[in-house]
């Protein structure tokens, strides 16, 4: 017997436990407590901050993806350029050697030709002007990748906000 009134008071007070459990809900605010909401709303605001910074992020990262992309085409143009000038330095040179042979030949057999002579000159001229072209267009594009180190250069660093972070 002494069992049973054991468990009954136990059970009796397990009662009195959910009924004041009971009560404190029936009196409980229906909305979430004043700290959850701050939290809540700290939350909120950290994330459009993040949201914010992500988009200014991005678009700071598209302007300088397409200034690089636009050096990048420019130092392409310029490399084209020099490679024509090249190949047209290569071609005045292959007629100059060729016609410095034909007047080799011409004068070993004792014809002084006046017309492989004139040839000849404007095959040299040609060459030199086409030794001066590939000279400007490599000079240009050997400017064109100096210039950004050399604005750069006279500037002292800061960092950015992202290196310091």
């Amino acid at each position: 017997m002494s069992n049973i009134d054991e468990l009954q008071r136990r059970i009796a007070s397990a009662m009195d436990r959910v009924a004041g459990g009971l009560d404190k809900i029936a009196t409980a605010p229906a909305g979430p407590d004043p700290e959850t909401a701050q939290a809540l709303e700290d939350e909120r605001t950290a994330n459009a901050q993040l949201t914010e910074r992500v988009r200014a992020l991005k678009t700071k990262f598209d302007a300088e993806m397409a200034s690089l992309r636009a050096q990048l085409d420019e130092g392409e143009a310029r490399m084209s350029q020099l490679d024509v000038e090249l190949q047209r330095l290569r071609h005045a040179n292959a007629q100059l050697v060729e016609t410095c042979d034909a007047l080799r030949e011409a004068n070993l057999e004792g014809v002084g030709d006046p017309h492989l002579i004139n040839k000849s000159m404007l095959a040299e001229l040609e060459g030199l002007r086409a030794a001066r072209a590939s000279d400007v267009a490599e000079t240009s594009a050997i400017l064109a990748a100096l210039t950004p180190l050399l604005d750069t250069a006279g500037q002292p660093y800061e960092p950015t906000n992202e290196e310091n972070t």
